[in-house]
């Protein structure tokens, strides 16, 4: 889908970074870069987090005494990477008995809850090391603790009013860390904890008659979970995930990372930060949301290629199967908002949909698509398992708009209304009775009505000229990177004259553009907007695009990538 949008240009479009080329120059400048980043390793900050000297004091003694080390992560793209990061680096580290295990989504719920640990019981385990989840288990991590368990919670989302009593917390986000980083995901907090963990044991001499190991092998973990989970790129992130992606480039990456990127049709020494967002991270969250992470963090910790090609093939069949689901569920969400919006004949502000026959792993995805098309928060409902009466919801927001702080407000102004729920700034999660459905969406509804929404505004990084719209420039956009949350791709604005339109792939629009004034005659693509081959466009057609490198049976050309279309530009 292909909005219509007011764009504005970024500020600082006048002045330019040196030493680079002259639009990436630009581009940098508009980001508040006075330099050309350094992403060596060498400037990683260093790891000092709070809680990691308690940390590594429990796995220093559990990898001498020989106990039993139970990982347990999250159901999600972050969470099956870090989970995978510490399996492969505490045995690395010595560690002699680690095991795993992940929530199920629909049968544990979110976390290190009641259910699951009481089958951890059935393992034994000495130590509890909760991947990307546990601030908020505050029950799991007691239930643990009164079994015997040690609990060590590593986490990065944002702790409610008090913290659950385990032995050890790591977590960026805690109200007392000064660490230089709150962007951490899950799986880079994990990377955090290892990097001390051997700093301890190589002062303790553990590796003098060894080899100590390297944990920059994993990088390539660490940036599929980082750009998958959507964390603000800070400077930080960005050095974590071009490290990551020159080892994938290099052919240097586990085979599980290998195998979804090829399943996915990906070429490596080409992979960019997009391809981990949009190929490798969605077939890996798809096992997920309608099966079970175990398959995805299988194929992470394989080390066969073998192997871990088969089961990326069950990760891309359920991916599928997902983009199915995803697509059914999404064109009723649709005609609920448009009956909506008819019947209170006004703009919404807000909106949540429900659907007794939608599932529960794929709300979140169906929410976020329709922030995009109305700029507005929205909620999606499916139940919580078959026959029960509790509905679990999934939001999403735009930027203007933190959605588990407006959970927070509903829950202070109704209580008892939500059962519980948690998150982020953009996305949370909650659950509640369908009985209060009705209830719910008053309460949504009141909230947001006192909020004011500003029109939908596009930054753009300016125009290129008839010059710059070339391979040239397009490569060395790519070679800036990576781009992502916080740190986002460079996007254009321009007027074109179109030469030729069809439909590609059932649903894309082909495009042959050339600059309003003159000059080359790009191919452009714009994904999902198919339907616009046929509809009366303007002429010249105004655009926001990615000038993007297209390589394809051998050739590699400059390609527009359309994003939007221009319904105003300001200066």
């Amino acid at each position: 889908m292909i909005r219509r949008v007011r764009v504005k240009r970024r500020a600082g479009l006048d002045s330019a970074v040196a030493g680079v080329h002259p639009v990436v120059g630009r581009v940098l400048a508009a980001r508040g870069a006075e330099s050309l980043p350094d992403y060596s390793l060498a400037k990683l900050l260093p790891p000092t987090l709070g809680g990691l000297a308690k940390a590594c004091e429990l796995l220093e003694e559990a990898i001498l005494e020989r106990k039993r080390i139970v990982v347990v992560g999250d159901f999600d793209a972050d969470g099956a990477t870090g989970t995978a990061l510490a399996v492969r680096g505490l045995r690395a580290l010595g560690a002699g008995d680690v095991h795993w295990r992940v929530p199920d989504r629909f049968r544990h719920g979110y976390g290190l809850g009641r259910t699951l640990v009481g089958e951890l019981s059935d393992i034994g385990p000495d130590v509890v090391l909760t991947v990307d989840q546990g601030v908020s288990s505050h029950e799991g991590v007691a239930l643990a603790r009164e079994a015997g368990m040690r609990v060590i919670v590593t986490d990065h989302h944002l702790p409610g009013e008090s913290l659950p009593p385990a032995d050890a917390i790591v977590n960026p986000n805690l109200a007392e860390e000064r660490f230089g980083s709150k962007a951490l995901a899950g799986v880079g907090v994990m990377f955090y904890l290892l990097m001390a963990l051997r700093s301890r044991l190589r002062e303790q001499g553990r590796f003098r008659s060894g080899r100590e190991p390297r944990l920059d092998q994993w990088l390539d973990l660490v940036a599929l979970g980082t750009v998958a989970d959507l964390v603000p790129l800070d400077e930080n992130n960005r050095r974590l995930v071009q490290q990551g992606l020159l080892r994938i480039r290099a052919g240097r990456c586990l085979p599980g990372v290998r195998a979804l990127l090829e399943v996915a049709g990906r070429n490596l020494r080409h992979v960019d930060a997009s391809d981990m967002g949009f190929a490798a991270g969605p077939r890996l969250n798809a096992a997920g949301r309608l099966e079970d992470m175990g398959v995805g963090i299988r194929c992470l910790l394989a080390d066969s290629e073998a192997e871990a090609a088969e089961l990326a093939a069950r990760l891309d069949t359920l991916n599928r199967e997902r983009q199915s689901l995803q697509a059914d569920m999404q064109e009723a969400a649709e005609a609920q908002a448009k009956a909506l919006a008819e019947r209170i004949e006004g703009d919404l502000q807000g909106l949540c949909v429900f659907d007794p026959d939608w599932h529960q792993g794929v709300v979140g995805l169906v929410a976020g698509r329709l922030v995009e098309r109305l700029q507005r928060p929205v909620i999606a409902f499916a139940p919580a398992e078959s026959g029960g009466s509790e509905l679990k919801g999934s939001g999403r927001s735009p930027s203007g708009v933190h959605m588990r702080d407006l959970l927070v407000e509903i829950d202070a102004r109704h209580p008892g209304l939500i059962e519980r729920f948690g998150g982020h700034a953009r996305a949370a999660g909650l659950a509640l009775p369908e009985a209060r459905l009705d209830a719910f969406r008053r309460a949504f509804d009141e909230a947001l009505a006192e909020r004011v929404f500003e029109p939908d505004v596009i930054r753009s990084d300016g125009s290129l000229s008839a010059e710059e719209l070339s391979l040239e420039t397009a490569t060395a956009l790519a070679e800036a990177g990576p781009w992502g949350q916080a740190w986002p791709e460079p996007l254009f604005d321009g007027r074109f004259r179109v030469l030729e339109r069809r439909v590609v792939g059932s649903q894309h629009l082909k495009l042959r553009l050339q600059p309003e004034s003159g000059g080359p005659v790009l191919d452009a693509i714009a994904f999902g907007a198919g339907s616009l081959c046929h509809r009366e466009l303007p002429d010249p057609l105004g655009v926001v695009y990615e000038l993007e490198v297209n390589r394809w049976q051998g050739r590699v050309n400059p390609q527009m990538r359309v994003r939007y279309l221009i319904d105003s530009l300001e200066s």
